[in-house]
């Protein structure tokens, strides 16, 4: 029988850095996070190899005293906090002591560091933690941690890393996290000498996503700015044109830390499901400020995970968030007929009809003050970009009215170069929107595409609407309406259904009896964990009784659920759904008009249920650019 015996320090510092450090990008995420701490508003990270081989993280903190610096890279040795009290009110984003102590037991490790009081600079150099020197060095204030050759000692940890590539690209990730969550600093970040990152650290949110995701992602946000009991919500977040097949684009931070959350997660989602399709997920980057007691963040020495006190205050307020960004808005996605080209000198410039070239330059002379009015000269259309003939044929003469023509197509053609591109958008929200009654008197319903599509044209664009999804948006509001109002008809089964439950389900089934009968049910007790339902919600008869019952019981498990309502939305949109109108269906001009006046009485009638989008819009921009009217 083996003795039970107290492992040795080297034994157990090992086993505790396989918690911190599981690849370069921690040990990235340690030493910043640190650098973050000690008031740093410029930070620098090199990498090579991936990490695998170097990494070199520079600030300009306060750093770290002489005597202390050895101290550091003792096991739970930290200036963040001092008692157990001061885990209820964590400011900083690190407070475990483990990092230091977790890099240097799986590498070669070299700090240098000066603060801003003493003459000279530290240098120490601590290998699989074992102290090899400590000299005085000539230094500028902060703090530079060198970390090479990381888990060197360690050959079984080193086998199950990736490419160097790849474990840049989890750095690198990392690194757009951290600038994201603290645009007040000015992060740099070299990979192999080159720099893939630099932010200002002017505090402008905006700029740093600018930086990381470009134009087209900056250009369809939304801001937010909400206020809750104990929650304040800052940020962006992204109008549902940019949808994505992965989560990547959410990003949330508490309290300044990047973190994961199931409970934020799908407060988002579920908020954007009136307005994306499944399987589609949003753009967030939002900023948490909540009290340090109402959250703990010492559940994984990572501290990327996080609990709540309050969770349900949470998911409602982010929910609520978003909602209140999103309403209001007029989200028709635009589309254009041809994909432009980024680069113009690539295109091919042809030139405009020369009677409309003349007649604007018209346009422009009238309303020039400076000009004096006169009579246009008669111009007879002549081809652009022919050549003259050669040989015998005489050179056709130019008049002076034939020259002022070609110098204003010349003109015309030089502005067209220059003018800037426009790329594919969401349009803004502005005062005369499509869906208005302000609006209603200027559309002009043009007529029906396909036995589908309706096209209606207002001021200088033409929207398509599609005609199921329009009229399956109208009767799902419709649906809810009659459930929030507590109007639901019932339809009777015959015979009943006895449906049995276990001990869990029979007590969500008595708690919520109530809910039941709001949403149309008649449930009777049958004996023991037993019950019969005598009657469903009409508008879901057809359904499996017992699928459909079971669904909502334990989604009742689920606390996070805003309200009894939203656990029945999908079975009314795939009801409204079979109830709207197809695709191929021939409709009146009368019954067209009376869609889209539904559809002005809805508070976001650019989705259906399902996510898809229920009109779309073209710009005269485009149509024009197709005739080859504009180039």
């Amino acid at each position: 029988m083996r003795k039970i015996a107290v492992l040795d320090q080297n034994t157990i510092d090992k086993i505790a850095a396989g918690e911190v450090v599981e690849r370069p990008a921690s040990v990235v995420k340690e030493l910043v996070e640190n650098a973050v701490d000690a008031g740093s508003t410029a930070i620098t990270v090199e990498i090579k190899d991936g990490g695998i081989s170097f990494i070199r993280v520079t600030d300009n903190g306060g750093g770290i005293p002489k005597e202390q610096v050895p101290l550091a890279f003792l096991r739970h040795a930290t200036s963040k906090i001092e008692r157990v009290e001061d885990l209820l009110q964590i400011s900083s984003l690190g407070f475990r002591g483990e990092a230091l102590s977790s890099i240097s037991a799986v590498s070669q490790m070299e700090v240098i560091t000066k603060t801003q009081e003493a003459l000279t600079g530290v240098r120490y150099i601590i290998e699989g933690g074992q102290e090899k020197a400590l000299e005085e060095i000539g230094a500028p204030c902060g703090t530079t941690m060198l970390v090479r050759n990381l888990f060197y000692n360690t050959p079984a940890r080193g086998k199950f890393l990736k490419t160097a590539m790849t474990e840049a690209g989890y750095v690198s990730s990392y690194m757009e996290q951290l600038a994201l969550s603290h645009q007040d600093i000015s992060f740099k970040y070299m990979v192999n000498g080159q720099t893939r990152l630099h932010t200002s650290g002017n505090s402008n949110l905006k700029d740093v996503i600018y930086g990381i995701y470009g134009r087209d992602i900056t250009r369809e946000l939304v801001p937010i700015q909400f206020e809750a009991p104990g929650i304040e919500i800052s940020g962006f977040i992204g109008k549902p044109v940019i949808a994505r097949g992965n989560r990547n684009f959410e990003n949330y931070y508490i309290n300044g830390r990047y973190v994961k959350s199931k409970l934020l997660m799908k407060a988002i989602e579920e908020a954007y499901k009136p307005y994306m399709m499944q399987h589609k997920y949003p753009f967030v980057c939002l900023h948490y400020t909540i009290d340090g007691e109402a959250i703990d963040v010492n559940v994984h020495p990572t501290k990327m995970e996080v609990r709540f006190q309050n969770q349900s205050a949470v998911y409602n307020a982010t929910y609520d968030a978003i909602q209140e960004a999103l309403a209001g808005k007029e989200l028709i996605p635009e589309v254009e007929l041809e994909k432009k080209e980024k680069e113009f000198k690539k295109q091919k410039i042809a030139a405009p009809e020369p009677f409309e070239t003349v007649y604007k330059q018209q346009q422009r002379e009238k309303q020039s003050a400076s000009y004096v009015k006169e009579e246009p000269p008669a111009y007879v259309p002549k081809p652009v970009g022919l050549r003259p003939a050669t040989g015998n044929s005489a050179a056709p003469q130019v008049s002076s009215t034939d020259s002022a023509a070609k110098s204003m197509v010349q003109s015309e053609i030089k502005e067209q170069r220059t003018m800037p591109e426009e790329s594919p958008k969401q349009m803004e929200l502005f005062e005369d929107v499509l869906l208005s009654s302000k609006a209603r008197l200027r559309h002009r319903i043009i007529g029906q595409l396909f036995d589908t599509y309706w096209l209606v044209e207002y001021d200088d664009k033409f929207y398509i609407i599609d005609q199921h999804a329009a009229h399956e948006k109208v009767l799902y509001e419709k649906l809810l309406k009659e459930y929030a109002n507590k109007e639901v008809l019932s339809q009777m089964i015959s015979p009943a259904q006895v449906i049995s439950l276990n001990l869990q389900e029979d007590a969500l089934m008595k708690a919520n009896m109530e809910a039941f009968r709001e949403f149309g049910f008649e449930i009777s007790e049958f004996g023991g964990r037993e019950y019969s339902i005598h009657a469903v919600p009409v508008d879901l008869y057809g359904s499996s009784v017992q699928e459909f019952f079971v669904e909502i019981l334990d989604s009742l498990e689920n606390e996070h659920t805003k309200q009894p309502l939203e656990l029945i939305t999908g079975k009314l949109a795939t009801a409204a759904c079979k109830a709207a109108v197809k695709g191929n269906n021939t409709l009146s001009l009368k019954e067209a008009d009376q869609l889209i006046e539904q559809l002005l009485g809805l508070e976001n009638p650019y989705h259906c249920p399902h996510g898809r989008p229920t009109i779309v819009s073209m710009t005269k921009y485009e149509l024009e650019k197709k005739f080859k009217r504009i180039v």
